[in-house]
């Protein structure tokens, strides 16, 4: 765990981004093709952490990017390579594009100047996607990741983005998986070895607290 000074440093409003992934209606929403996961989103409370986590951005400055997975309706280009996609074609509720499924859930606010990255294949949020040059054009270092799976989806995003070089920034209470003990493990096993691991809490601290002035 890093030191309130150092996450204030790494967490600068003018260079830091979040990162919501996958808080769509069809993963985390009451109509969910995974109702488990949703189900452990909402318990642990991690969905409602990632909404005061955008809500915060938003006051502070900061960037944030919504990370949807979606798929056409005829499937064109979507994976096949790997179980979790076939299972993904027979679930009930498709997140298909243009539905509501692929909208992003409640309550978690949306901002006009908040910025929608779709994907229509892969695995992570951040490879092979926009995320990474939109990063870049918005002068970002730090890279705070929020939301589902994590299982899959939050550790592809931290460490594609720790290969490009950002410093990645996981609350560990805005981040959710199954079973629901999964997510500490993972945190405590793998993500912290890559990772600066805060809560919700300490990040909203640090936007609220006045920025020291270098000499």
């Amino acid at each position: 765990m890093a030191s309130n000074a150092q996450l204030a440093d790494l967490l600068d409003p003018a260079a830091t981004a979040l990162l919501t992934v996958e808080c769509q209606r069809g993963v985390v929403g009451p109509d969910s093709a995974l109702p488990e996961l949703a189900e452990a989103a909402r318990k642990s409370g991690a969905l409602a952490k990632v909404a005061r986590l955008v809500a915060g951005a938003h006051e502070a400055g900061v960037q944030v990017l919504h990370a949807v997975a979606e798929r056409r309706p005829d499937g064109r280009g979507a994976n096949h390579n790997a179980r979790l996609f076939r299972a993904a074609e027979r679930l009930p509720v498709q997140q298909l594009a243009g539905t509501d499924a692929v909208r992003i859930a409640d309550p978690i606010p949306v901002a006009d100047e908040d910025l929608v990255v779709r994907r229509l294949h892969g695995l992570s949020p951040v490879a092979g996607t926009d995320v990474d040059p939109l990063l870049r054009n918005l002068g970002c270092r730090t890279l705070i990741v929020t939301g589902v799976s994590s299982n899959v989806a939050i550790p592809n995003a931290v460490f594609d983005a720790v290969n490009l070089g950002y410093t990645v920034v996981v609350p560990a209470d805005a981040i959710a998986g199954v079973p629901a003990d999964y997510t500490a493990a993972m945190v405590r096993n793998t993500l912290a070895l890559v990772a600066t691991i805060s809560s919700a809490e300490e990040i909203l601290t640090c936007w609220k607290r006045p920025r020291r002035v270098r000499s």
